[in-house]
């Protein structure tokens, strides 16, 4: 097998050469800021296709078929009395196009013409790993090893869906959540084990595409989030015909050519098809991070500090396969702030002020901490909650399912938590966390200006409540 020195021919002195094993949002943004740096900059990649999971298999082609999924249920169930109802015709070979369509023009304009136009970018296809702690060996598809020596690392390698050791599982043809978003059919019955964001966003896009759905879940609904969130998701989901066994282990699973069969404590269920949502597991198992001194956690994520460096001080990770929270903006900002640290900068990444959505309908929104977080903190609390049919615009949608709760320290009456379940909710969280940022108090948000109909009017409607009555207001009262 032959083994050759990759080479980058420069003008003049010798530029900071950085290394990058993955191609998605973190390596990207890393890139770009190093190079806007002056330093050169390797992509990595093993996979077909650059950008990663939230343009090909994740975020773009999801929320495609969930906005599909949303306007198939308006066209069956809407709530005006003046729009007759009526079944939907829905093409899932068509709809699947459309995904593959966006998806490329978004690759193309986000990630390709990015580095076409950028000189100091060069993208290298082949599977990556640590010869040494300043060495990367480079198994490319021709068979040839390729070694690329750099002067500093960022490891952007993303995740994988986690497969459960349940017995008879691995001989069976089933759906992770990359197969399901593209699925050209809708099944007539889907079992989906999880019971997290994306089994829940999935559960719902199916219920309306047509297909019977049935959701095994190991605890409640988002059981991790303030129990209010769960419970009254689980109510609209009920609603809709969703099926929702909660504390459901699965013990086996076969498939006798036509339906999956699953024996569980609650009971045997069968389903033509099985999505797996158990979670995702850091792609680190490859990289031989041993022999460059990087440590990773039971998991196998990689251990970073508030910079992203790594226990080797050379070496940055960011995105899916560390130890930050996995949403792509928390990537993309981590790989940023790694390309300005690779360059001598110092910019730390602060999430102590994280928004959250679940794109289900009604959306879930969090930010800060609910209640139980701020009393393990030893925080004296105080909150609220305002059921959404208290909001107009929410009364003019005629949707009004869910809430918006806001958590205060009781001392200081800021704002430290706020919780929220509705339609568009996710519209609505921005506003929470720029409060909680800039430090306001519940009486901050009460003075603020909100247009009226919006449903971001809830969060100054909410506030109102901790010291009046809003049934002694007028409408859009200030």
């Amino acid at each position: 097998m032959k083994t050759e020195q990759f080479s980058i021919e420069n003008e003049g002195d010798k530029p900071l050469h950085i290394a990058i094993i993955g191609s998605g949002s973190a390596a990207f943004s890393c890139a770009i800021q190093a190079a806007q740096r002056g330093a050169t900059v390797t992509i990595i990649e093993a996979d077909k296709v650059i950008g990663g999971c939230c343009v090909n298999v994740g975020c773009v082609p999801s929320k495609i078929l969930i906005r599909a999924a949303q306007l198939a249920q308006q066209q069956r169930d809407n709530p005006f009395i003046g729009l007759t109802n009526h079944t939907p015709i829905l093409n899932r070979s068509q709809l699947a196009m459309q995904q593959h369509s966006r998806v490329e023009e978004l690759r193309a304009a986000k990630y390709q013409q990015i580095l076409d136009n950028n000189p100091r970018l060069h993208l290298i296809k082949g599977r990556a790993h640590f010869k040494d702690a300043s060495t990367l060996s480079v198994l490319q598809s021709n068979g040839q090893i390729l070694e690329i020596n750099a002067d500093k690392f960022l490891l952007a390698t993303g995740s994988t869906p986690t497969i459960p050791p349940i017995d008879g599982l691995a001989q069976t043809p089933f759906w992770t959540s990359d197969d399901a978003v593209f699925a050209e059919a809708s099944p007539e019955h889907l079992i989906i084990i999880g019971s997290s964001v994306i089994a829940l966003e999935m559960a719902q896009a199916y219920r309306r595409l047509g297909s019977q759905v049935t959701l095994l879940a190991r605890h409640n609904l988002l059981h991790q989030e303030d129990p209010l969130i769960g419970e009254q998701l689980q109510k609209c989901f009920e609603q809709e015909g969703i099926c929702i066994q909660s504390f459901t282990q699965v013990n086996k699973v076969s498939f006798d050519g036509k339906l999956f069969n699953l024996q569980t404590n609650q009971g045997n269920f069968s389903a033509d098809k099985l999505l797996l949502s158990t979670g995702r597991r850091a792609n680190t198992a490859g990289l031989n991070l041993a022999v460059a001194g990087v440590d990773i956690d039971e998991g196998g994520r990689i251990l970073v500090n508030n910079r992203l460096q790594s226990s080797a001080p050379h070496i940055f990770a960011a995105g899916d396969c560390c130890n930050l929270p996995q949403y792509v903006y928390v990537a993309a900002a981590a790989g940023s702030r790694a390309g300005i640290n690779m360059t001598d900068g110092d910019k730390a990444l602060d999430l102590s002020v994280l928004p959250k959505v679940i794109f289900t309908d009604p959306q879930v929104a969090t930010v800060g901490l609910c209640e139980a977080e701020a009393v393990a903190r030893g925080i004296k609390i105080d909150s609220r909650v305002l059921a959404m049919e208290n909001v107009p615009r929410a009364l003019a949608n005629f949707a009004t399912e869910g809430f918006i709760k806001l958590v205060i320290d009781a001392h200081t009456k800021q704002l430290i938590g706020a919780q929220i379940v509705a339609h568009e909710g996710g519209e609505i969280i921005q506003s929470a966390a720029l409060a909680i940022g800039n430090k306001m108090t519940v009486t901050d948000l009460t003075e603020q200006l909100f247009p009226y109909l919006t449903m971001v009017e809830g969060l100054k409607l909410c506030a109102q409540t901790f010291d009046k009555d809003l049934k002694t207001l007028s409408c859009c009262a200030g």
